[in-house]
């Protein structure tokens, strides 16, 4: 696909017509041309500041904070987002960015049309609806904190008020995503400028209360005892917190006019504003004595600021998970079957919402698991990401076959065997087991090669090294897959 296109004349007469199409459900069926694209480079930034700056941000510090103090979170957050942020900005936000593809549909080209679709389910569905309960669970939080300082209420954060205030969260996503991506578009624009001043006073209002000497001297709030060990988990933390990115911005940057305007703005959004947030919160952890981001804004800016604050950044948690519904409704619907393509966007935005509706009554138990909850994502990203970098620039030197991408039988060159590639699949389940061994997912345990490979990189290179010496060895020599073209 070419990287121009003619100018479009009137752009909201334009952004009208993909209104349209986002509604009923043909944005997603062919890939979307140049002209038909609808942010540039700062309405996409703007769209990622929203989504990176959000309470999951700064919980991420929070849970940073666990293991290491201020001078060595700084770091790990740097060298943990700078990694899973780039990797994921490569795959999959610029094949997405070039040829208009929905990014589960480029994932055709490595795991057949059945595999992607499977990985799509379990990606779109299980990782979104936990994530989007997640962010309501804390938006739930966010108001109760408002309740308590405004009409001296004494709710708990496990309370059944909490849950029902995320339902209610989770119901102003669905009427905001029901709108298709403009909504997405105009609520950040909204919204991103408002975190940004939110971050920075809190930072401002940190220092007004300690200085960086104290700050710097305050131990982690739980370590493991072990001060390499301790950076390492931190630094395995921010990766795996980077690649619980990658769900949304492939979809994302399919709405972008260019791959450069797909690219640049995750460098200012997923990694710049997330960076900040994650140290902010690692501050306000330490100075403060908790991880819970929604306890942090009272004693930091007093009750007004607090509470106003605090409403701010719950309405921040609704706008990620609108990011986190769209890319689901997308890739669910371009990947399903005919039935699902005719079913009203807005019923289908709703079905998508229901697993997250039913967790936020489990609270405790989403919300007190967040380290466990990234290694989960990390497990399947991680290798994913080796996968999708290795096959896209290495094996196919960025070329795709559109029209098979969209074939669903044998005629197509992405059939593979029966619809499945048998040694990405082999790769991916390998990547996972590699990192499972080295970090369980269950008990948060590393082994004892952890503590000099971390298990997202070393689960990434062997992910990457299997599927490009299987595809070469076997796919490419049996004519499958299209390589070579």
């Amino acid at each position: 696909m070419p990287e121009t296109a003619e100018p479009v004349a009137d752009r909201a007469a334009h952004n009208s017509q993909v209104q349209t199409q986002a509604d009923d459900g043909t944005l997603n069926e062919l890939p979307l041309l140049r002209k038909e694209r609808i942010w540039g480079f700062w309405d996409y930034s703007a769209v990622n500041i929203g989504l990176a700056i959000a309470t999951w941000a700064f919980l991420q510090g929070g849970a940073v904070a666990y293991y290491v103090g201020a001078k060595q979170a700084i770091a790990s957050i740097v060298i943990g987002y700078g990694i899973s942020c780039l990797l994921v900005s490569l795959a999959p936000c610029l094949p997405s960015a070039r040829w208009g593809v929905e990014q589960f549909v480029s994932l055709r080209s490595i795991f057949g049309i059945r595999g992607a679709r499977i990985l799509m389910l379990v990606m779109a569905a299980v990782m979104a609806a936990a994530w989007s309960a997640v962010l309501a669970i804390m938006c739930g939080h966010a108001l109760a904190n408002v309740s308590n300082q405004v009409l001296d209420t004494d709710i708990a954060p496990s309370a059944g008020i909490v849950s029902v205030l995320g339902l209610l969260a989770v119901a102003v996503s669905w009427g905001i995503v029901a709108r298709g991506p403009q909504s997405i578009e105009w609520v950040n624009r909204l919204v991103a400028p408002g975190l940004v001043l939110i971050t920075l006073g809190m930072l401002g209002l940190i220092f007004t209360q300690t200085s960086w000497s104290e700050l710097a001297a305050t131990p982690a709030l739980d370590p493991w005892g072990d001060s390499h060990l301790d950076f390492m988990l931190a630094i395995e933390l921010n990766i795996a917190g980077g690649f619980a990115w990658w769900p949304n911005v492939g979809n994302l940057a399919r709405l972008t006019d260019s791959s450069r305007a797909a690219y640049w703005p995750n460098v200012v959004g997923l990694f710049g504003a997330s960076v900040v947030a994650a140290i902010v919160g690692v501050f306000a952890a330490l100075a403060l004595n908790s991880e819970d981001p929604t306890v942090w804004m009272v004693p930091l800016g007093g009750a007004f600021l607090g509470v106003l604050a605090l409403a701010f950044v719950g309405m921040a948690n609704i706008t990620s998970v609108v990011a986190q519904s769209y890319s689901a409704l997308v890739a669910i619907r371009g990947g399903c079957g005919e039935a699902v393509r005719r079913t009203p966007w807005a019923l289908l935005a709703a079905l998508i919402l229901v697993p997250a509706a039913v967790l936020v009554f489990f609270p405790s138990t989403v919300y007190d698991n967040y380290a466990r909850f990234v290694s989960w994502g990390a497990i399947l990203v991680a290798p994913l990401c080796g996968i999708q970098i290795v096959d896209y620039f290495v094996l196919r030197r960025q070329r795709l076959v559109l029209r098979d991408l969209y074939l669903a039988d044998r005629r197509s060159a992405y059939w593979f065997w029966g619809g499945y590639n048998p040694a990405a699949i082999t790769a991916l389940v390998l990547g996972g087991v590699v990192y499972a061994l080295l970090l369980n997912p269950v008990t948060y345990e590393p082994a004892g090669w952890f503590r000099w490979m971390t298990a997202s990189m070393p689960a990434f290179a062997v992910a990457a090294i299997v599927h490009y010496s299987l595809t070469r060895l076997f796919v490419a020599r049996s004519s499958m897959g299209a390589y070579g073209r």
